[in-house]
C-alpha cells in the first residue's frame, strides 16, 4: 500500500488549488485533501474560520480517516495549520512538509498581508481574482471569506497561535521550504523560527515567489516525495 500523504491549500484557497501538484504525487502516495472551514464552498462563520480551527480540523481528520502516521504537506496558511496541529498531536504526523508558510506573525506583518483583503479594492484592481474567488467559493460569499481571512491574519498577528516554544518542542520531522523571492514567508525572523524545529531543515528555493501558481511544481512534488521517503511510516 501506498503511504498516506495529505494535502494543505493555503488561504483564500480550497483543494481544487492544489490538484495540479497531487497529480505528480498521486502514483506514490495514498492522497487526502479537505477544504478548511469557510473554504471551497463550506460556510463562513467566525467560530470556525480560525488557525486553532483548522488545525483542529486537520487532527481530526486524521484520526477518523488515517491509521497511522500520515505524512503531510501544507501551502502557506495550509503549513501552518498543519504545523499547529501537529504541536497537539505529534503521533498522528510522520512528516511536514511546508512551502511559503509564514512563522513570524505581529500586528506589523499582519497589517501587511491584509491591506488588499478588502473585497472592494480587491474588486477594483483586480477582478479577474475576484470571480476566480467567487467561482471557487459559491456557494459562500467571497467577499465573506476575504473578510474573515483578513480577521484571521490580523488575530495570527496579535497572538500567534504556534508559539517559538511549541516549534523548539515538536518532535515530528519538518521540511520548510520558502522561495528566494517570497516577500510573504522569507522573512529573516520567520527563517531564523524555521531553523529552531528540533527535526527541522530549511531551504531556499530559487526563482520562486509566493503564489503556488508560480512555483516549479515537478521540484516541489520531488522535494516533498524525498523528504516522506527519508522519513518512512509503516504502512499495513
Amino acid at each position: 500500500m501506498k503511504p498516506p500523504l495529505m494535502l494543505l491549500h493555503g488561504a483564500l484557497g480550497s483543494p481544487a488549488t492544489l490538484a495540479p501538484l497531487a497529480a505528480l504525487l498521486a502514483p506514490d502516495f495514498d492522497l487526502h485533501t479537505l477544504a478548511f472551514a469557510g473554504h471551497g464552498g463550506r460556510a463562513v462563520g467566525a467560530a470556525t474560520f480560525s488557525l486553532g480551527h483548522f488545525a483542529d480540523e486537520v487532527r481530526e481528520y486524521l484520526a477518523a480517516r488515517v491509521a497511522g502516521p500520515a505524512h503531510v504537506f501544507g501551502y502557506s496558511m495550509g503549513g501552518y495549520a498543519a504545523l499547529l496541529a501537529a504541536s497537539r498531536a505529534p503521533a498522528r504526523f510522520a512528516s511536514i512538509s511546508t512551502l511559503g508558510t509564514k512563522l513570524d506573525w505581529s500586528p506589523e506583518s499582519a497589517a501587511a498581508e491584509t491591506r488588499l483583503l478588502d473585497p472592494e479594492k480587491l474588486l477594483a484592481k483586480v477582478p479577474a481574482f475576484a470571480e476566480t474567488l467567487r467561482q471557487r467559493h459559491a456557494p459562500a460569499d467571497w467577499a465573506a471569506v476575504l473578510r474573515a481571512t483578513a480577521a484571521l491574519m490580523t488575530a495570527a498577528g496579535a497572538a500567534p497561535p504556534l508559539t517559538a516554544g511549541a516549534l523548539v518542542a515538536l518532535s515530528v520531522p519538518v521540511q520548510v521550504l520558502v522561495g528566494d523571492a517570497d516577500h510573504t514567508a522569507g522573512s529573516a525572523k520567520g527563517l531564523a523560527l524555521a531553523a529552531r524545529l528540533p527535526r527541522g531543515c530549511v531551504e531556499v528555493l530559487a526563482d520562486t515567489p509566493h503564489p503556488l501558481e508560480r512555483v516549479n511544481l515537478a521540484e516541489l512534488a520531488a522535494r516533498i516525495r524525498r523528504f516522506a521517503q527519508a522519513n518512512p511510516t509503516l504502512v499495513a
